[in-house]
């Protein structure tokens, strides 16, 4: 009987933003596949490792060889139902072979270091791809919540939303690096930031006011 993919978020970084179910699940994983960072934070020697890159087809491959007969862990950074493997997993396996066990994304962690409600804002990903200008256009009171990567960064994406209506004194928040010891979050305003230094990898936060 085939056995169970556990898909388990581990939060934005830093360890204690892992949560407990998560964590109980992942020390008790025989099979566990994720990114080289995640493996070296949490794997333990006794416990069978894939390492996820960009050959999606061979982790597919992997986890389905192995649910024939053991549980299999995926570990995702962030929440699995944001951006993540989940996606991948759902396309390839029945869902009742697959639990989610959610956490805390870098998304949220954005908005609660800036002390700001999400509920209404629109969320966003700049990360392997470009939102269309239809969810990107100004409008009054919109806040939106974005992932960058290294091409989309602070700087071309600031330039992107000017084009779109935003004006030049609109508020940006650069949120880096968010839980680590070395986090940083920048107040700025578009106009600003399309000339400072870019930021990669990063939540970046735009309102109008």
């Amino acid at each position: 009987m085939q056995k169970k993919i556990i898909v388990a978020g581990i939060g934005p970084g830093d360890k204690s933003y892992t949560t407990p179910a998560a964590l109980e699940k992942i020390s008790a994983a025989k099979v566990l596949v994720g990114g080289k960072r995640a493996l070296a934070d949490f794997a333990n020697p006794s416990q069978e490792t894939f390492s996820v890159t960009r050959d999606l087809d061979s982790v597919i491959n992997f986890i389905r060889k192995k649910i024939l007969s053991v549980d299999v862990v995926v570990m995702v950074s962030g929440d699995p139902g944001y951006y993540s493997l989940l996606d991948l997993l759902r396309k390839n396996f029945p869902p009742q072979s697959i639990e989610v066990i959610p956490s805390i994304s870098a998304m949220q962690l954005a908005f609660a270091k800036l002390k700001l409600s999400w509920y209404d804002a629109t969320l966003l990903s700049f990360h392997g791809r470009r939102p269309s200008d239809e969810d990107l256009k100004f409008s009054p009171q919109k806040i939106l919540g974005l992932l960058t990567d290294a091409e989309f960064n602070s700087v071309s994406i600031s330039k992107i939303l000017l084009g779109l209506g935003w004006q030049k004194n609109s508020r940006l928040a650069i949120c880096s690096r968010l839980s680590y010891s070395d986090e940083k979050i920048i107040l700025t305003t578009l106009g600003d930031a399309m000339l400072a230094e870019p930021y990669k990898h990063c939540i970046l936060i735009v309102s109008a006011n």
